[in-house]
C-alpha cells in the first residue's frame, strides 16, 4: 500500500502539477523536493513507498539522485518524469534502477497507471 510519495522536480509549477495527477487518483501524504541533494535527504528521512523523479536538475540530477536512492534501498519504486524519453536516456535510467519512465508533462492517466504498477509490486513483496 503506499501511503508517502516523494516529487523531485526543480519546477514548482511541474511539482504542483504532479501533485494534482497524483489527488486525482487517491489521497497520499505528499512530500517535496527541488533537487536531487534534497531528494536523497528526504527520501532517507521519510522512506517514501514512490518517487517521483526529474531527470535535469541543479545540485544532483535525476540520474545522481535515482543511483544513491537505489544504494539506499535497491527496491525504491522511482518513476521517472521527463521530456528527455529518447532511447538512450531511458536505457541509462532504468539501468540505473528506476521502475519506469513517464513522459513530461505527465498525464493524470499515465500517473494513475504508474501508481496501480507500484500497489501491485508493493502487495507482491509482502
Amino acid at each position: 500500500m503506499i501511503n508517502t510519495i516523494l516529487i523531485v522536480d526543480d519546477s514548482r509549477i511541474a511539482r504542483m502539477m504532479l501533485n494534482n495527477c497524483i489527488l486525482q487518483y487517491k489521497e497520499f501524504e505528499i512530500f517535496e523536493a527541488e533537487d536531487g541533494k534534497k531528494a536523497v535527504e528526504k527520501y532517507k528521512e521519510l522512506n517514501p513507498e514512490v518517487v517521483f523523479m526529474d531527470l535535469t536538475m541543479p545540485v544532483l540530477n535525476g540520474y545522481e539522485a535515482t543511483k544513491e536512492i537505489i544504494g539506499i534501498n535497491k527496491d525504491a519504486i522511482i518513476f521517472v518524469i521527463t521530456a528527455d524519453v529518447q532511447p538512450k536516456s531511458v536505457e541509462k535510467i532504468t539501468e540505473i534502477g528506476a521502475f519506469a519512465v513517464i513522459k513530461k508533462p505527465a498525464e493524470p492517466e499515465s500517473v494513475r497507471n504508474a501508481l496501480i504498477k507500484a500497489e501491485e509490486k508493493l502487495e507482491q513483496r509482502s
